[in-house]
């Protein structure tokens, strides 16, 4: 690999900012927040809006749309039956 090229990986701690649920992880990414993990140690911060902890494909939470595609609409709309039938 080609010498001061790549950005730095280093360790950092994901917070999902509407569970509090926080992981470790390596990251290019910065932070100028700090948070001391379970290790004792001292990581980068970055806080996030949704992960694996609060998505609802990931909870269970998902509401699955079952409606059909756009001649399937079109027939109930206007109270089509369907070639088939």
């Amino acid at each position: 690999m080609k010498q001061g090229i790549h950005p730095d990986y280093k360790k950092v701690v994901y917070m999902d900012v509407n569970s509090g649920a926080k992981f470790l992880s390596g990251s290019t990414r910065t932070s100028n927040e700090t948070v001391e993990w379970e290790d004792g140690s001292t990581y980068p911060l970055i806080k996030m809006e949704v992960t694996s902890d609060t998505h609802p494909f990931y909870t269970g939470r998902q509401k699955f749309a079952d409606k059909g595609g756009r001649a399937e609409r079109f027939r109930k709309k206007y109270n089509m039956k369907s070639e088939a039938e």
